[in-house]
């Protein structure tokens, strides 16, 4: 292997660590609503969460995807194939006919990562159907779309799995997500399965969007929290969440961006890598051991038409609480913004 091609596995090494720091947060966020705000509040939150996603990038995903042109059933079908396998989920998919195409997401569930199952409420799986898949007929313009729920994992069943299924007649809203749980999906045959074109796929774009499923999460789930529960309720989840996730995967990112514990320094080495593996630009100063990280950008909230000023509390909880893997007594400070929005200066030490 040459120096540039060690060079870039390294990169994509610290966008997998970026991926899982955002999936680990997203997921332990369904768990703060869970577990402080209870089952329905969190169902809510998640309905609005999958739905908001599903009307952005559905569509659009279809025509990136190239399968747009597939009939509605199988297009759906193949849509969560395809994009689910680009963010390294487990998921399957099985053909019947152009009117029913089944979907699975086998053990273990990419979602509710770990123990996190553990904690997950049926309702609340239920709702990420209700926003999502429930919604690609109506997306489509086909109103005779539904989808079929044989299994969830949340209650104890082998996967999560469904098919889609083109009616002869127009479903009515509770129609397009019904269950049937005496139903089994068929086997799944990977030599059946849509494939990517490697050309228009190449590796280096399949690592940056693996990166960008997970973070998409924080990106959408973040001013949904805001909109549901309002921004002092949200901030205190989103920052709560961020410290707690920070605090737990420290080390393991930590171990791809080559820093070991230590202060100050140490953990504003930590910061340069992050940033970096996020695409966001900053400058750091020095003075009398003390540092200052001016992040220029967040691309990750650039163009969120309502991003709130209570977003920036993803950030502040995870540097904390990666401040606080790092090392004891490592504060972290944001200095006063305008309206929530970069540029972020931040006092470390």
């Amino acid at each position: 292997m040459t120096a540039g091609q060690d060079a870039r596995e390294a990169q994509w090494l610290k966008w997998r660590s970026v991926a899982d720091l955002y999936h680990a947060f997203f997921t332990g966020l369904i768990l703060s609503v869970v577990t402080r705000r209870g089952t329905a509040d969190a169902a809510e939150f998640v309905f609005r969460v999958f739905r908001r996603q599903q009307q952005e990038r559905f569509l659009p995903g279809l025509v990136k995807l190239g399968i747009d042109h597939l009939p509605p059933a199988v297009a759906a079908a193949q849509y969560h194939y395809l994009s689910n396998w680009i963010g390294g989920v487990h998921v399957e998919y099985m053909y019947e006919n152009d009117r029913k195409a089944w979907i699975r997401y086998p053990p273990p569930r990419w979602i509710w990562r770990g123990t996190a199952i553990c904690g997950v409420p049926g309702e609340v799986s239920r709702a990420m159907l209700r926003g999502w898949h429930a919604n690609n007929g109506a997306a489509l313009g086909d109103l005779r779309l539904g989808f079929v729920c044989t299994k969830q994992s949340v209650d104890g069943q082998d996967g999560l799995e469904g098919y889609y299924c083109e009616y002869d007649h127009p479903l009515e809203l509770d129609q397009r997500l019904v269950f049937a749980r005496h139903l089994e999906a068929p086997q799944f045959d990977p030599a059946t399965a849509p494939a990517l074109p490697v050309d228009s796929w190449p590796r280096p774009r399949l690592e940056k969007a693996y990166r960008n499923y997970a973070m998409e999460y924080v990106k959408t789930a973040a001013p949904v929290m805001v909109q549901v529960f309002g921004p002092e309720d949200a901030g205190y989840l989103l920052h709560l969440t961020g410290k707690l996730i920070g605090m737990q995967y420290f080390d393991e990112i930590a171990r791809t961006f080559m820093v070991d514990r230590g202060g100050a320094k140490a953990f504003v080495d930590f910061l340069r890598v992050l940033f970096e593996s996020q695409d966001d630009v900053i400058e750091i100063s020095e003075s009398s051991g003390s540092f200052e990280v001016r992040q220029k950008t967040w691309k990750l909230m650039d163009d969120v038409s309502d991003h709130s000023p209570a977003c920036s509390k993803v950030l502040e909880g995870l540097f904390e609480g990666l401040a606080a893997g790092c090392g004891r007594h490592i504060p972290v400070h944001l200095k006063p913004t305008r309206g929530g929005k970069p540029p972020f200066v931040w006092s470390i030490g």
